[in-house]
């Protein structure tokens, strides 16, 4: 494990009701803030009516800075700056998910900035103050809430960064899960996969040592696993719903990363493809998350790989190897089998490699099944990635080994698709 050093000030008001604390908290930051919202969901659940009830009854003033978008724009944060400094407002609330939280950083460090807030974008290093910022979630999905960061958007320019600092990081947020029951099932899918994207980038790290972090993470990702199924299918359960918005919190805030080196990226990839094409940020990390997985897996990573599967999908480590490639070569004419030569990876849990040892051929109508779409002439080659058990029992969906081969995709694209 490496050092680190870690300070999360913000206050959190977690469950039911917690609303009520919204006007005391504000009035100790400022009597004149901006509320900062997006499409105007807020007002269709009655939230916009208690935050309003909340700021008159503490005698705050306010002004609004509505419609700020999915993939928040830099142009909303340009507004929001202008906003603040023509009625002198000192704080700001950001009421809904991650992309208005983002926003409402930005603008609350563009106020505090003499040039374009975009160069605050470009270059966290020139934000150096920021208003205090204060947020009420919907959402469970970027950890905005609890974290520094903030990512903004030049469509123009067809740009996505990120940027923030300690500055940004809210003074405290209100995180009741009711208020994300009425999102549609595709925003609560795209919220579990940004969580779990999230606490992949953690995860899958080279920093040997750090158990305590992986073992949290792992309970991050299990819980997404086990309670987004049950939030699809039935929304009001708040079991799930409090379950999902407290690890999006926890799968962000730096308590996974600590002692760890990190390299986040398939969020930098991700945010070049929302930029060009403005696609849900959590949908389109489920569609990169599996193929950076593969991309990604090496001998000398493979170890980070087996913890995954055991741990967390529980797979036996006792029975076979979690992982092999193989270079295979259709045969072709007069059988359907698949030639393939020795595997890359090929390894136990514990460290120990197996050898296939007479296992020459592999039916190629195996691999045309629902993960496996291909259309081979004799003599073709290519390499792929398997699940040991995935072809050995390729039509059983009940072997853990599919279990994890099957649903990686499942929880992680199909949901959103």
């Amino acid at each position: 494990m490496d050092n680190f050093f870690y300070h999360v000030p913000t206050d959190i008001y977690f469950g039911k009701g917690q609303i009520s604390h919204l006007g005391e908290r504000m009035a100790q930051l400022s009597k004149k803030v901006l509320l900062v919202y997006g499409g105007g969901s807020i007002k269709r659940i009655g939230l916009y009516d208690e935050v309003i009830a909340q700021l008159k009854g503490a005698g705050i003033e306010y002004v609004e800075l509505s419609g700020v978008e999915p993939n928040p724009r830099i142009t909303s944060v340009r507004r929001g700056v202008e906003l603040c400094r023509e009625h002198g407002l000192t704080a700001v609330l950001a009421v809904g998910g991650g992309s208005t939280i983002d926003c409402g950083k930005m603008v609350a460090a563009g106020v505090c900035y003499e040039g374009d807030a975009w160069d605050l974008v470009l270059d966290r290093k020139k934000l150096v103050a920021a208003l205090p910022i204060a947020a009420v979630l919907t959402n469970a999905a970027t950890g905005s809430e609890m974290d520094a960061f903030a990512v903004i958007s030049d469509m123009e320019k067809n740009e996505k960064w990120g940027s923030g600092n300690d500055h940004t990081k809210p003074v405290f947020s209100i995180l009741d899960p009711t208020y994300s029951m009425s999102l549609p099932a595709f925003q609560t899918a795209s919220g579990a996969s940004d969580i779990m994207s999230h606490t992949f980038e953690n995860y899958f790290n080279r920093t040997k040592g750090a158990y305590l972090q992986s073992r949290l993470a792992e309970g991050v990702l299990k819980t997404c696993i086990h309670y987004t199924p049950i939030a699809l299918a039935d929304p009001d359960n708040y079991e799930a719903r409090a379950n999902l918005m407290w690890a999006s919190s926890l799968a962000i805030n730096g308590l996974l990363s600590c002692g760890e080196s990190t390299a986040w990226s398939v969020h930098d990839i991700e945010h070049e493809l929302s930029a060009f094409y403005d696609i849900t940020h959590g949908a389109g990390l489920a569609l990169l998350t599996p193929y950076w997985m593969e991309y990604a897996l090496r001998e000398d990573n493979v170890w980070k790989y087996v913890e995954y599967g055991v741990n967390v999908w529980g797979i036996d480590a006792q029975r076979a190897p979690i992982l092999i490639k193989m270079h295979l070569k259709y045969l072709g004419k007069n059988t359907s089998k698949i030639q393939f030569d020795s595997p890359i990876i090929c390894k136990y849990p514990d460290g120990t490699y197996y050898s296939l040892g007479g296992i020459d051929y592999i039916d190629k109508a195996l691999l045309e099944n629902e993960s496996h779409h291909i259309t081979l002439n004799p003599g073709d080659e290519f390499d792929s990635w398997f699940l040991y058990e995935a072809y050995r029992y390729s039509h059983d969906k009940t072997s853990p080994y599919n279990q994890v081969f099957f649903s990686i995709n499942s929880i992680l694209f199909d949901t959103c698709h």
